[in-house]
């Protein structure tokens, strides 16, 4: 199985060349497609001369969000399956096999990393668990960590999502539109080491993500709308 590593970058010079110099490290079969969202600082140019096998980077010309560097680099991907990689040195790409190994065994379509929360700031903690809290109760899922970075999924789920987000509410609506074609998520541990500076905003971010979670609550795939004869809502 072939794993396509969706790279949203952002002002990442400080970590970039040593995640993705990681990411290429791990003994899987996959390729790297990073999007940077036209950085400003140096993250270009140490894009611009890196090698690594697999690596693919794309930039935006202007400044568009993570959700529409992840919508950018889902249109190109060529794996079997997907996942999101921060490039922030938070998240533990090494982790990949532990990820996959329910995927290659039958018992998952969509699997997701659940965080030890416990390093967080407090106010960012509380902002995660009442986000992951209002998931379960408005979705009927059982999650743990619905903000996790590490949300790993086949390919064919990934594009069926129509991704519109283009900030940090993202994150709850992939899992909300996971959630209403009616995919479980396997949950499995993973290691993470939260860095002291956060581009997300608990007031900027959290309320959108509220907004997401309500927005997306009666979504369907435009397939399942184009069967039932109902026009796309989503152009």
């Amino acid at each position: 199985m072939k794993l396509s590593v969706l790279v949203p970058v952002y002002n990442e010079e400080a970590g970039v060349e040593t995640i993705l110099r990681r990411v290429a490290a791990v003994p899987v079969e996959k390729e790297i497609i990073v999007v940077d969202d036209c950085s400003t600082d140096g993250t270009e140019a140490i894009l611009r001369e890196l090698e690594l096998p697999g690596l693919r980077v794309i930039r935006h010309t202007v400044n568009r969000g993570k959700g529409a560097a992840i919508r950018t680099a889902i249109e190109v991907a060529q794996g079997d399956a997907v996942i999101i990689q921060d490039a922030d040195l938070e998240y533990a790409p090494e982790e990949y096999p532990q990820l996959l190994a329910p995927i290659l065994e039958g018992r998952a379509q969509v699997v997701y990393g659940v965080r030890d929360l416990s390093g967080q700031k407090l106010f960012v903690r509380w902002g995660n668990r009442f986000l992951t809290w209002l998931t379960n109760l408005l979705y009927g899922t059982r999650l743990h960590d619905m903000e996790t970075c590490y949300k790993l999924m086949l390919a064919p789920i990934a594009r069926s999502l129509e991704l519109e987000c283009n900030r940090f509410d993202l994150e709850p609506e992939i899992t909300a539109k996971i959630a209403r074609q009616g995919y479980p998520i396997v949950q499995v541990p993973i290691s993470y080491a939260p860095r002291e500076e956060k581009k997300l905003s608990p007031w900027r971010d959290g309320w959108p993500a509220v907004r997401a979670l309500f927005r997306y609550r009666h979504w369907r795939p435009r397939a399942a709308q184009d069967h039932a004869g109902i026009a796309p809502e989503h152009s």
